[in-house]
């Protein structure tokens, strides 16, 4: 059991005095050029790392607080102050980072910290402007009013009212009437809001389109690329991947539907469809949601010593929001609390399938920054990068098969069925998603009309079995990607995600190779967190990057096996 007893809900952190803040900065910058020694350096560093520790606390409470209600005036109000404020939090973290950077000591200061740290710099500097300053704000108040759209959504199925992530969540209800409803509500909502929607991303891209080309660039895909920490690898290892996807993944998902619509007994499977493998719809949870999530819990707690550790701190100090409620922003997510070294799991966890696969990911996120926030150094190797930090999430929902029997009782095998399902069919939408991105980006001329048009090209191209009903004019003109946040909150995100899942699949064929050394394999990913390069932690547990000619076929062959001989 952890020894302290705080908890989150009793956190509580004042608004920094800024101006104080910058008289500091513009101090420690001072003493860091006088400084006679590297010694004296790395001595102001930590000083300072723990002032961005309290001030990082503030950003993250600030916007844990405001997703869990999106309605509460205060809480919108500290998040409008941490938007406003988060630039200027920026230059002067750069103006301090530029001074060690700089330091006639920087050897000794890399063999303390390691070479990431000035890596990491690197792209800081590549990315900042102060000219950009206000645009950056710009794009946090048009992300924060996508938020709340979403957030608004309140649809009434059979006599409850849903809001958006339980409306999706009921795609996988066995009941075709219920999915049907559920997406016609999904639809008509979007649709409704079209017109907002399409002024907010038609903004989006101008403001980072100007960001791109007054830090030098054509358009916002090389920083995106760079916020995103890719430099091992650019557009055209991404392009390589999605072509692999396209001939390796899309013919398999397409033999999976029909064999599905078979099984459904259905001519061909509808979008509302694609969620439920079976005709008596998918696994169903041996209990309600609280004996899930006690079943999660003691999963957990089962699986090893560290696992048990990591579970114990997360409830004794109140970590996990995983209750569905009004007003809550309709995303889930792992974040970091860096002064108590404390991961917080926010999400809308029902019991379902669906809802036990999502909350042992976000669960993945949570263990492994926790892991590396006890050995790594500083705070700047806590977390990876998305490509790397996806594959801890892909493999703690792999735990989840190994404990199907008691999460799903007599439907365990449909339970691991539909996790491969999913986790397959996933990927030509994670590689649509990132080349309507690219689109986008490249084309910030086009019409919101146009933009929408070219993601009906991108389903035909890697989604050629997504139909929708005929009256849904809005999702057939390719209404659809409307629905991913990551789309306006993260640019040139979610390409990790199919990145870390050939990844994760390349492991699980290691784990059924050489079983004892698995789970070590795994701590040693979450424990180096961002201390290295994405290639170098890949090598270092011996995975083939994604992008490599053969990798997705080679990945994918035990899982393929799996789907093509599964009857039902």
């Amino acid at each position: 059991m952890s020894s302290s007893t705080w908890k989150f809900s009793e956190l509580k952190f004042p608004k920094p005095d800024l101006r104080a803040y910058e008289d500091l900065s513009r101090d420690v910058v001072g003493r860091i050029e006088e400084a006679k020694d590297g010694g004296e350096v790395l001595d102001i560093f930590f000083e300072y790392n723990e002032l961005l520790r309290r001030i990082n606390d503030i950003l993250e409470v600030s916007f844990i607080h405001h997703t869990m209600d999106t309605t509460n005036e205060m809480y919108d109000n500290e998040q409008r102050w941490v938007d406003e404020n988060m630039p200027l939090f920026t230059k002067l973290n750069l103006d301090f980072a530029e001074a060690v950077y700089r330091s006639p000591f920087r050897s000794e200061i890399e063999e303390k910290l390691g070479s990431m740290y000035f890596t990491k710099m690197d792209i800081k500097k590549k990315t900042f402007s102060e000219e950009n300053i206000p645009l950056r704000q710009r794009a946090s108040e048009l992300c924060d009013e996508y938020q709340k759209i979403i957030a608004s959504c309140e649809i009434e199925i059979k006599g409850e009212k849903k809001n958006f992530l339980t409306l999706q969540r009921l795609l996988t209800n066995e009941d075709r009437e219920v999915r049907k409803a559920a997406f016609k509500g999904f639809s008509g909502f979007l649709s409704s809001n079209e017109e907002r929607l399409e002024r907010i991303w038609d903004e989006l891209i101008k403001v980072r389109t100007q960001i791109g080309k007054n830090l030098g660039y054509d358009n916002f895909v090389p920083v995106g690329y760079l916020e995103r920490g890719r430099i091992d690898y650019g557009p055209e290892e991404v392009a390589r991947f999605r072509k692999q996807v396209e001939e390796e993944i899309v013919p398999l998902c397409s033999k999976i539907y029909e064999a599905q619509a078979k099984r459904l007994g259905l001519d061909e499977i509808k979008v509302y469809d694609e969620l439920v493998a079976f005709p008596d719809g998918n696994a169903k949870p041996a209990g309600d949601e609280e004996y899930m999530l006690d079943q999660l819990i003691q999963m957990l707690r089962e699986t090893s010593n560290e696992t048990n550790e990591f579970i114990d701190f997360m409830l004794d100090h109140g970590l996990i929001d995983c209750e569905i409620r009004p007003n809550k922003a309709a995303t889930e997510y792992s974040t970091f609390i860096a002064s108590h070294k404390a991961p917080f799991l926010f999400s809308f966890f029902d019991g379902s399938a669906k809802g036990v696969k999502t909350l042992t990911g976000e669960m993945g996120h949570a263990f492994a920054t926790y892991r590396s926030s006890r050995r790594q150094l500083i705070d700047a190797y806590y977390v990876s990068t998305a490509d790397i930090m996806e594959i801890h999430v892909m493999a703690m929902n792999e735990l989840s098969n190994r404990f199907a029997d008691r999460l799903f009782g007599d439907d365990a095998e449909k339970y691991i069925f539909y996790n491969y399902h999913d986790l397959i069919t996933f990927i030509p939408f994670g590689v649509a998603v990132d080349e309507f991105q690219h689109i986008c980006y490249e084309n910030p001329d086009l019409t919101p009309k146009e933009r929408t048009n070219e993601w009906h090209k991108l389903e035909q191209k890697y989604m050629p079995w997504r139909k929708y009903d005929d009256e849904d004019e809005f999702m057939n003109r390719g209404g659809y990607w409307y629905n991913k946040h990551h789309i306006f909150h993260f640019p040139m995100y979610y390409i990790e995600y199919d990145l870390a899942t050939i990844n994760a699949l390349e492991l699980m064929n290691h784990y059924n190779e050489r079983q004892t050394t698995a789970w070590q394999d795994y701590l040693e990913l979450t424990d180096m967190g961002g201390s290295r390069r994405y290639l170098e932690i890949l090598e270092h547990a011996n995975i083939t990057p994604a992008y490599e000619d053969g990798a997705v076929a080679n990945a994918i062959s035990h899982v393929k096996g799996i789907l093509e001989n599964y009857h039902q």
